[in-house]
């Protein structure tokens, strides 16, 4: 059970498609700097590997003036919500 935490933009499909290898079924995707931009409804094809277990931080988001135009389908957490998934994740693994 790892928390993936990844900082590419979705222009970046060799790490998106390298992640998704690597993506195991109890794991969980956290978008924070540029991945933001694959948090837009436009960049959805890049999240399809990651079934739905996909946050964004909101931080990030509202530092690029993204906060208005996620996906409905991701979910927003704030530094406390970074917190609480690495507590209730065995690892973090950083893809840069």
């Amino acid at each position: 059970m790892l928390l993936h935490l990844l900082n590419r933009s979705p222009q970046s499909l060799s790490v998106y498609r390298e992640l998704g290898e690597a993506f195991g079924a109890d794991d969980h995707l956290l978008l924070i700097e540029d991945a933001c931009y694959a948090a837009l409804p436009s960049a959805s094809a890049a999240l399809e590997p990651f079934g739905g277990r996909v946050s964004v931080l909101a931080e990030d988001l509202a530092a690029r003036g993204l906060a208005e135009r996620v996906s409905p389908a991701i979910a927003v957490v704030d530094m406390n919500g970074f917190l609480a998934l690495t507590e209730s994740h065995e690892r973090c693994v950083s893809w840069f």
